[in-house]
């Protein structure tokens, strides 16, 4: 042959780097994981002199390993609440201070500095001046008090 030999270690790095790139540029943490086990699998051609059906074996078993670790996690994490809360999630829960008599039908409160348009959760209660409410949530610009 004349071309240049590449040895099958060198093979499945150039396979990680480019799953490195893809994953920069795609975003997907599945590919991040099939490097690892491209680099696993080159490291079993280099490292332990491993045949093509070794390399292939470690690569789909330490690829599917962390895919079927990591997901869980990851979905587990992406579903949770973030710890600080920002904009009217972190309105929720606060006190206020009624400016202008609040009922079912609206009215006015004084919530973290500003004025806010304001309903009663229970539309047969009202609230009168002065009075301190809670603000349960947020629909719009009005805050739903009780």
């Amino acid at each position: 042959m004349t071309g240049v030999d590449i040895d099958a270690w060198l093979w499945w790095l150039i396979g990680a780097a480019a799953l490195g790139i893809a994953l920069v540029v795609t975003a997907m943490p599945e590919l991040g994981m099939l490097a690892v086990g491209a680099v696993a699998a080159a490291v079993v051609s280099g490292i332990f002199g491993g045949g093509a059906v070794a390399q292939v074996a470690v690569f789909a078993v330490v690829s599917t390993a962390l895919i079927a670790a990591v997901r869980p996690v990851a979905r587990r994490h992406r579903s949770q609440r973030p710890e600080l809360a920002t904009g009217v999630d972190a309105l929720k829960g606060k006190q206020a201070v009624v400016l202008e008599r609040v009922d079912g039908s609206g009215g006015r409160i004084k919530l973290a500095g500003e004025v806010w348009s304001a309903r009663a959760l229970d539309t047969g209660r009202s609230y009168e001046v002065g009075q301190e409410v809670d603000v349960v949530d947020i629909e719009g610009a009005t805050a739903i008090i009780m």
